[in-house]
C-alpha cells in the first residue's frame, strides 16, 4: 500500500529528513513518478484477478504483504533505519496494520472472485466519500463546508449509478460488491485511528511503515493457513502477479509515494487516487476482457467529481504560498490504498479517506 492512495487536514508530524523521501542523486522527473504511480496502482486490482486464478484470496494478500515488507526491508536496511521501539507504539501499528492493509486487502481479493476488477477498482475510488463521512463523526475540528458535504452526496449518487440502482442492481454480485465497498470503508477508519494515535510520533516514516506491514504479514501468516491450503502446483503467472502486487504495488510505490509528497506537496501527489479507477477500468477491459457498460464509465466519473469536492478547503489567509511538508500534513504511517495502495501509509489515502491509500488510498489497492 498500495495503498494505495490514497489530503488530509494538517497533522502535528514533524518533517522527517530520514523519510524514503531523502533523494541521493538526480531522481526521475516527478511527472515520470506520478505515472508510475497511477500505473502500478491502477494495475493492482488486475494484478489481484490474476492472482486468484492460482491462489487462494488470502494467499493473493498474504504474497503481496511479504513482498511489500521485503522491500521496506531492504530500504531500511539501505537507510540504517530501525523498526519502532515500545509496546505501544506497536499496539496501535498492529491496529494500523489491519485496517490499512491486512482487512482491506483480503476483501479486495476476495470481492474479485466474483466482480469484475474494473468494480473493484471504482469501488476503491469511493474511499474519500467514507473518509468525509466518518470524518463529520469522528473528527470534530474537520468542519465540512457545504461544497463538501454536497461532493458527499454526489460521490455516492455516483456509486449508485456504476451499481445500476435503477434496475434493482441486476446482474451484480451483491456479496463480491459489498467486500469491495467494505475495503474502501476501512481504508479510511484505519486513517482516522493513525492520526489519533500516531501522529506526532518521534518515530521515522519509514520505520512506521515498515513495523505496519511486518504486523499486517504476520497477521496475514496466522489467518491464511486456517482457511487454506497449498495449491496442488505453483502457477507461474499469479505468482508473478502477486510479486508484482508486493514488490511493485504495495513496496516501491510507498516509498515513491513519501518522494513525491516531499518533492510536490500532498495535494498534488494525492490526485493520483483519482487516475487509479481509470487505468484500472482500461486495464481490466484491454487485458482481461471484462464487460463495460454505459453507466460504469459514467458513475466513475461522477463518483470522482465527488471525491474531488470533498477535499474542497477553506480558503486561508495566507499572503504567500508556503511549500508543503511531508510530515506537516500527513500522519506518520502508512493507505495503500491500493489502491490507495493503498499503509501508517496514510499518504496513499485521499485527505477525508486518509488507501494500497488510499490515499493509499488509497486508496491502494
Amino acid at each position: 500500500m498500495s495503498t494505495a492512495t490514497a489530503s488530509s487536514p494538517a497533522s502535528p508530524v514533524p518533517p522527517n529528513p530520514s523519510a524514503p523521501s531523502t533523494r541521493l542523486g538526480r531522481p526521475l522527473p516527478w511527472r515520470i513518478r506520478f505515472a508510475f504511480l497511477s500505473l502500478i496502482w491502477g494495475f493492482s486490482f488486475l494484478f489481484m484477478k490474476v492472482g486468484n486464478q492460482g491462489f487462494a484470496p488470502f494467499q493473493v494478500t498474504f504474497g503481496r504483504l511479504l513482498f511489500g515488507t521485503a522491500v521496506l526491508a531492504v530500504a531500511m536496511a539501505v537507510k540504517r533505519e530501525r523498526l519502532p521501539r515500545g509496546a505501544r507504539t506497536w499496539g496501535h501499528l498492529a491496529v494500523a496494520g489491519f485496517f490499512l492493509n491486512a482487512l482491506p486487502f483480503s476483501l479486495f481479493a476476495y470481492s474479485e472472485l466474483t466482480i469484475p476488477s474494473t468494480l473493484a477498482g471504482i469501488c476503491n475510488a469511493s474511499s474519500p466519500l467514507w473518509g468525509m463521512a466518518l470524518s463529520l463523526v469522528a473528527l470534530s475540528e474537520d468542519r465540512p463546508t457545504r461544497l463538501r458535504v454536497a461532493g458527499l452526496g454526489l460521490g455516492f449518487l455516483g456509486v449508485l449509478t456504476v451499481l445500476g440502482a435503477w434496475q434493482g442492481f441486476h446482474g451484480l454480485d451483491a456479496s463480491g460488491t459489498a467486500m469491495a465497498l467494505l475495503a474502501s470503508l476501512s481504508y479510511p477508519v484505519g486513517w482516522i485511528y493513525v492520526r489519533r494515535t500516531l501522529a506526532g510520533s518521534s518515530e521515522s516514516h519509514l520505520s512506521l511503515t515498515g513495523g505496519q506491514l511486518l504486523l499486517a504479514t504476520v497477521q496475514l501468516a496466522v489467518v491464511t493457513p486456517l482457511f487454506t491450503s497449498l495449491p496442488g502446483h505453483l502457477s507461474v503467472l499469479p505468482l508473478l502477479a502477486i510479486a508484482a502486487l508486493g514488490a511493485l504495488g504495495t513496496g516501491v510505490a510507498m516509498l515513491v509515494q513519501y518522494g513525491l509528497v516531499a518533492e510536490v506537496g500532498p495535494t498534488t501527489a494525492q490526485m493520483v487516487t483519482y487516475f487509479v479507477p481509470i487505468i484500472a477500468t482500461a486495464a481490466g477491459v484491454a487485458v482481461l476482457g471484462e464487460h463495460l457498460t454505459w453507466s460504469t464509465p459514467v458513475g466513475a466519473v461522477v463518483v470522482l467529481a465527488g471525491a474531488a469536492l470533498t477535499q474542497a478547503r477553506r480558503p486561508t489567509n495566507r499572503t504567500r504560498p508556503q511549500p508543503e511538508q511531508d510530515g506537516g500534513t500527513r500522519p506518520p504511517a502508512a493507505m495503500e490504498a491500493p489502491e490507495a495502495p493503498e499503509a501508517a501509509a496514510a499518504a496513499e489515502v485521499p485527505e477525508a479517506a486518509g488507501p494500497e491509500a488510499r490515499t493509499g488510498q488509497a486508496a491502494r489497492a
